[in-house]
């Protein structure tokens, strides 16, 4: 399997970025995920606006003649790794650089930006999407500029764990009193027929997936409402349901061991379903 790094396809094995790189000490870097179908990279031109917006949001200068080459460098990349047919993921992360000495300034005078893409099988989760899943309500104890895709994600790994431990799927995070997403995908909520989801804001990732569902929601003509679904009326919904790349749309089915709805996939999260994997497959 090769990576790219910092201008070299390499084999994975071989591939190394320094001990000062800023990534690797202060989590100083941001990254995404492509979903790649038989060769279409689904949302690229999202992903990479996404990508300029985390940069800027951290102030990482990449030269303009890297980051326009992205899309190609992808692409060599899927080939060599036999990515181009079937589903396939490409990761892409981007940090301020290795400095010595290690501050909590930015380095000065200024370094290359480091420069990473790797890709792989991807299997959707099919049977996830057909049954749901169970997941716990966690506290959401992450910064308050969720809307940055950063490599910072030791809260949502503590959070993936503790549903591991409790031998469901993922979580509900939860901030003063509302949901406001999982870990790793947005949450969107049914209720009387409207779709409800938290408000695009530094306190959640707007997430690329969650900006086609709303697109999807208006063409179903299905109301949709971005206002946070409190926890305390978590059971009182019809639906509630997580989006994301790898994710997809997947039904969440119970919570803390209680039913939402009657506890099965509901009638909105299987049209929006359909109309997704249309778009996803098309």
């Amino acid at each position: 399997m090769q990576v790219y790094l910092n201008g070299e396809f390499l084999d994975q094995k071989k591939a190394a970025v320094s001990v000062a790189d800023r990534g690797f000490v202060f989590g100083d870097g941001v990254y995404e995920v492509t979903r790649v179908v038989n060769g279409k990279f689904f949302q690229e031109k999202e992903h990479l606006d996404r990508l300029d917006e985390g940069l800027r949001g951290l102030k990482i200068k990449l030269r303009s003649e890297i980051r326009d080459s992205i899309p190609n460098i992808s692409r060599e990349l899927i080939q060599r790794n036999g990515h181009a047919e079937g589903e396939a993921t490409v990761y892409l992360q981007v940090t301020r650089g290795a400095a010595f000495p290690r501050t909590h300034t930015f380095p000065e005078p200024e370094v290359p930006a480091t420069v990473y893409l790797s890709s792989g099988p991807f299997k959707p989760h099919k049977e996830l999407h057909e049954k749901g899943v169970d997941v716990i309500t966690v506290p959401d104890v992450r910064w308050t500029r969720c809307n940055l895709k950063t490599v910072n994600l030791l809260p949502n790994t503590l959070a993936r764990q503790q549903a591991k431990e409790a031998g469901v799927n993922s979580a509900v995070m939860i901030r003063d009193g509302v949901v406001t997403e999982s870990p790793n995908a947005n949450i969107f909520a049914v209720k009387d027929g409207t779709l409800y989801t938290f408000p695009a804001s530094n306190y959640i990732l707007n997430g690329i997936t969650r900006k086609v569902i709303i697109d999807i929601a208006k063409s179903l003509d299905i109301p949709l409402v971005t206002e946070p679904v409190r926890q305390d009326d978590l059971y009182e919904l019809d639906e509630l349901f997580f989006t994301g790349t790898t994710t997809d749309v997947q039904p969440i089915v119970r919570v803390d061991g209680r039913e939402i709805g009657n506890g099965t996939p509901g009638r909105i999260v299987k049209s929006i379903q359909q109309e997704y994997n249309s778009r996803l497959y098309g």
